[in-house]
């Protein structure tokens, strides 16, 4: 577990570097501190650059927006309950979220913006540096490519078309008007190309615990955005160069999400091995005093087959005044310290949606063995038998259900799933009496709109 030590102290490095990089002109000048790297240095050398570009995996805006992607669209979607009384949230339970509920601006819209503009420092930094090697360049700008590739295309999802930003200055970036979806989809597809073809397939640092970006994960990312832009052909094909690298293999469900899975593309690291999604089992507060925050819908629990092994390996109970909770339970690990290490980080791509991705876009081309073979890897592992289906739109939504079975409770995926796949208004219109379908996407801030007068609204709030 070094490893979780070694990547703090780069983290706290970059953080200082970042600070340093994002000043604006100074007023006064002053030497630097002496825990401070100048701006003008801080890619001057492979270690230093290194170190900025590290705080990409840990800095709490990436971390906690994914984080927060996974409970407000679980919260959006059929798949989360909030248990308080917490009005911001209870809006977005009911999908009726206003443009004033700061949650969404904060913790999506801004800390997505903000490893954008890390992302943006370190790309100009790497290309104005004379004194790294080519090949950790490659490895870096790779790396920064991939993440705000990441934070673009969770914002399309949740916004539709937002601005693009490149320009390490601010002022640059405040005023510009929002990009169409396909402008942002446009540039996620860029950045995941780039990256593909700048990083290796082998993993920097720790090749067992795959806490660094390599070919296999944008390749991963790069399947997905295919698959949600309806380019069925490319999203099998990016799919088929992950699951048949040779380099992962399904894991039990156990061992799905330790910090050494099999299944595992990309983690993000954790200081002592447990994952930041383990607040979905926690409870609110002190034992009996009050129920989980976030519990699964009943009914979503119900759409387990009998004997699929998920239900009682990835979903636990409570009970709190006569009334039984459905929890996630991916994550086992509730706490950790230094005296007690824990086995978990958080994993942000794995190979078991690989399998997804490829059965869906190949039930669109009408390879009905194909998508078969595929979505039987996923029901196998889960301890059931083939699938029935045998036609393309029977496998459609077999696949669907074993996505909404299978990803739960990781990000945001059921309600990206759907609404790419039109059926929101059915399955949320049934489930929410407060549902509309202009609520498929969140209102922009009207802070934002306060701040720049360039953005407009989003249909519905106005």
């Amino acid at each position: 577990m070094k490893i979780n030590y070694r990547y703090f102290k780069k983290i706290m490095a970059l953080g200082l570097v970042l600070m340093a990089m994002s000043s604006c002109k100074k007023f006064v000048e002053a030497d630097l501190a002496n825990n401070l790297i100048a701006k003008e240095d801080a890619f001057n050398t492979d270690n230093s650059a290194t170190s900025a570009t590290l705080s990409l995996y840990s800095y709490y805006s990436t971390v906690d927006h994914l984080k927060f992607s996974t409970m407000f669209g679980g919260l959006l979607a059929d798949e989360l309950q909030n248990t308080t009384s917490n009005a911001d949230l209870i809006q977005l339970s009911q999908n009726v979220v206003a443009p004033t509920n700061t949650n969404p601006t904060s913790y999506i819209w801004n800390y997505s913006y903000q490893t954008i503009r890390y992302c943006n420092l370190i790309l100009d930094g790497i290309s104005r540096s004379t004194g790294m090697t080519t090949p950790v360049k490659n490895q870096l700008s790779g790396e920064a490519k991939f993440f705000r590739a990441l934070m673009y295309f969770n914002l399309v999802n949740f916004y539709g078309g937002v601005p693009i930003t490149s320009e390490i200055n601010e002022l640059d970036n405040a005023f510009k008007p929002r990009a169409t979806a396909a402008e942002v989809y446009a540039q996620v597809f860029s950045d995941l190309k780039d990256a593909q073809n700048l990083l290796p397939t082998t993993y920097a640092g720790s090749a067992a615990l795959k806490v660094r970006v390599n070919k296999w994960a944008a390749t991963a990312l790069l399947a997905k955005v295919y698959l949600y832009n309806k380019d069925y052909a490319n999203a099998e094909a990016e799919a088929t160069k992950v699951i048949g690298s040779g380099t992962y293999s399904m894991a039990t469900l156990s061992n799905a999400f330790i910090n050494t899975s099999s299944e595992t593309i990309l983690q993000l690291s954790t200081l002592f091995g447990a994952s930041a999604f383990s607040i979905y089992r926690t409870t609110s507060s002190a034992a009996n005093v009050a129920p989980p925050a976030y519990v699964l819908y009943n009914n979503f629990t119900k759409d387990f087959e009998l004997n699929d092994n998920r239900k009682t390996s990835w979903v636990d109970s409570t009970t709190f005044n006569a009334v039984k909770y459905y929890r996630i339970n991916k994550y086992k690990v509730q706490s950790a310290t230094a005296a007690t290490l824990g086995n978990e980080y958080t994993v942000l791509l794995r190979l078991g949606e690989q399998y997804l991705i490829r059965a869906e876009a190949r039930a669109q081309q009408s390879n009905i063995g194909g998508a078969q073979d595929d979505i039987n890897v996923i029901r196998t592992r889960a301890g059931l038998g083939n699938t029935t289906a045998a036609t393309q739109s029977a496998l459609l939504t077999a696949i669907a259900k074993e996505r909404k079975l299978e990803l739960f409770g990781e990000y945001a995926n059921r309600w990206f799933d759907l609404k790419r796949t039109g059926t929101a208004d059915a399955v949320l219109g049934a489930l929410k009496p407060t549902w509309k379908t202009t609520a498929q996407l969140l209102p922009i801030g009207a802070d934002q709109i306060l701040l720049n007068n360039k953005l407009t609204q989003n249909p519905g709030y106005n």
